[in-house]
């Protein structure tokens, strides 16, 4: 019988030896280009210490790898949740939102068959809104149906304007409230205008499962997402489904998941999608490359995104789908994945000038890239100015509330803890150590 000889895979600190060594480069030369300890990196290239992901993008663009590197280092080592199907899980279960006296609210899981045992009075003390009503209080929902939308449609916007300056928990309870009273008025409006309710419930119930996901729920949030997408089909808008995707690859980027991130975002850019919904989805396939550090894929989908939103035709009857926040989404999207792609110096300068051009009630947007540019300043090496971008952002972020940005935010605090001796270091670690405390409370 032949013998095959079995090939054994690439340790990381080989190949970054091998690599560094054709490059003409000592350990001192790659230490400088990527503001790691040169006894940090003799570890690495010894297999005596894990590279982290910030080091293994840096080096693999220092040295001219086109991504070899990268790809030698999983980014996790858990099996991802399969996100790319509908698991029919959730329709056997719903989602209560409890409210405490102080406050307080919480998303909360309870079987159907729960709720069916605790009957409707049961269930409405727990804070569920219970369907029915006199045929009177029928009527009167179904006459004032157009009203309802009117308000409604007006109210969805300064519930946007809210996002970007309270906390989840603020914000959440009426998002809740209007798409249960959507619902309830669509089921006896006029076939036209139930139609215009049903569509914009979904939009509430879409920007809901956003803020879930802020609030750090994401089960949560795929629920509302597959609600949303429930309530847009119902009211004859087939193309939600498509962002729906784009939703659930938000969720695998937070999890540096680059295959399903890319494949969700893909799926999302077929069909007769609209044009803006493409332009998105394309955003976040590019989100995808750059976690895998595929600089050319990466840019030919943001070129892509550039294209497919200049092709959009805005909807004054209905809110626009994704973020209205940024001047320029493409470019900030950029500097975002420029970072992930090893590239701080230059995701620096772009998010420098991007962030500067938000408006001042922007506070959610400014917060998250603004992190984002203090790391990008961070693993520049310029680490003074990144400590002082950062202790700049923490109060907004406390009151804004967001598990995504705190996971940026535990990046760069572990990356500023490589500089113990460092100043600004010190000055801002008990602030940062606070700061992130408090929002995982």
């Amino acid at each position: 019988m032949e013998v095959h000889a079995v090939q054994q895979p690439i340790h990381f600190g080989q190949e970054l030896r091998r690599l560094r060594i054709s490059s003409n480069l000592s350990l001192t030369d790659l230490a400088k280009l990527v503001h790691y300890s040169k006894g940090q990196l003799s570890k690495v290239e010894r297999g005596l210490k894990a590279p982290s992901r910030d080091l293994v993008r840096l080096c693999d663009v220092k040295l001219g790898a086109g991504g070899a590197l990268a790809r030698l280092v999983p980014v996790s080592s858990d099996p991802p949740a399969d996100l790319t199907t509908t698991d029919d899980a959730d329709k056997k279960e719903v989602w209560l939102m409890r409210l405490s006296l102080d406050g307080q609210s919480w998303f909360q899981p309870i079987g159907r068959r729960q709720v069916l045992s605790l009957g409707a009075m049961s269930v409405a003390g727990m804070g569920i809104g219970v369907t029915g009503g006199s045929s009177g209080a029928k009527a009167a929902l179904g006459t004032g149906s157009e009203s309802v939308l009117e308000a409604s449609r007006a109210l969805f916007d300064q519930y946007r304007r809210l996002g970007q300056i309270a906390h989840p928990t603020v914000v959440l309870p009426a998002l809740v409230a209007q798409t249960h009273t959507l619902r309830e008025v669509a089921a006896e409006a006029a076939p036209r205008v139930r139609r215009g309710l049903l569509r914009l419930g979904s939009r509430y119930a879409e920007y809901a499962g956003w803020l879930v996901q802020e609030s750090g729920n994401d089960e949560g949030a795929l629920w509302w997402t597959r609600l949303a997408v429930e309530l847009a089909t119902a009211g004859g808008d087939r193309h939600l489904a498509s962002y729906g995707l784009v939703r659930r690859a938000l969720i695998t980027m937070y999890r540096q998941d680059a295959a399903q991130t890319v494949g969700l975002a893909r799926q999302a850019q077929t069909g007769g999608t609209p044009p803006r919904i493409r332009g998105l989805a394309a955003q976040r396939e590019a989100q995808g490359h750059a976690i895998a550090c595929d600089y050319d894929a990466c840019m030919s989908a943001l070129d892509r995104s550039r294209s497919l939103l200049a092709m959009e035709k805005a909807d004054q009857d209905e809110p626009a789908i994704g973020t209205t926040n940024l001047p320029d989404p493409v470019a900030m999207i950029t500097g975002w994945c420029l970072y992930d792609l090893g590239r701080p110096d230059e995701a620096a300068a772009l998010l420098d000038r991007e962030l500067g051009r938000l408006a001042p009630q922007a506070v959610r947007a400014r917060v998250r890239f603004g992190v984002r540019r203090a790391l990008a300043y961070a693993a520049a090496g310029e680490v003074d100015h990144a400590c002082a971008l950062t202790r700049d952002l923490l109060g907004d972020l406390v009151t804004v509330g967001s598990a995504t940005i705190t996971s940026d935010l535990r990046t760069l605090a572990r990356m500023l803890n490589r500089y113990p001796k460092n100043p600004a270091v010190r000055d801002l670690s008990p602030e940062l150590s606070a700061a992130l405390r408090i929002v995982a409370l």
